[in-house]
């Protein structure tokens, strides 16, 4: 009974107590599958429609395109996965060079240009590790559908149409005498 009442006891500071047991309701609630990752496309896509003003000032048009676009990248488990994974090595390596600047910068000289180079050289190279464990984890799981051989054929198509027309973008048709009969049917006919 003692030993019961003990573990029942600790049983809250093992497991955070209340803010543990918050980020657990919130994981089983999908906030953080779903609703942040949703939140986060939509901000974006809506910071970049209003900056590039296609829709001029229509907030109410360039929300709902960002509302409709968050909604559909959340249509399946693709990007939740993705930031499941790559947001926790973003945080790790944010903390290493939280860490190399703290241990860094006590002897830096911020006015020499090399040891900058050298930290964002160090910053480069833990970004890339970030993106490759991230993309490892997640490339074996997406790797069958990519193989698919209709997803293949889709894409050689797309690349076929690439390829033919910037060769024929960068190649003109310089023939004398000729004029655009579609813009211009009685110019440059014979009377």
């Amino acid at each position: 009974m003692l030993d019961m009442m003990l573990f029942l006891q600790s049983y809250g500071f093992f497991r955070g107590g209340g803010i543990g047991d918050l980020f657990n309701y919130w994981e089983q609630a999908g906030v953080f599958s779903y609703l942040l990752p949703l939140l986060l496309i939509f901000c974006l896509v809506f910071v970049i429609l209003s900056r590039i003003k296609i829709f001029e000032d229509n907030k109410a048009v360039n929300g709902i395109i960002a509302l409709v676009v968050g909604l559909l990248a959340m249509q399946f488990d693709m990007v939740p996965f993705f930031f499941a994974e790559i947001f926790p090595r973003v945080g790790v390596g944010l903390s290493i060079i939280l860490a190399i600047l703290i241990l860094v910068g006590l002897f830096l000289d911020p006015n020499q240009n090399f040891q900058m180079w050298g930290l964002f050289g160090v910053g480069v190279i833990i970004f890339l590790a970030v993106l490759i464990n991230t993309f490892e984890f997640t490339w074996g799981y997406y790797l069958y559908y990519l193989l698919d051989l209709q997803v293949l054929s889709w894409v050689a198509l797309f690349a076929i149409i690439g390829i033919v027309a910037a060769a024929m973008s960068k190649k003109k048709m310089d023939i004398p005498n000729l004029k655009p009969i579609l813009f211009h049917p009685y110019d440059g006919m014979p009377k």
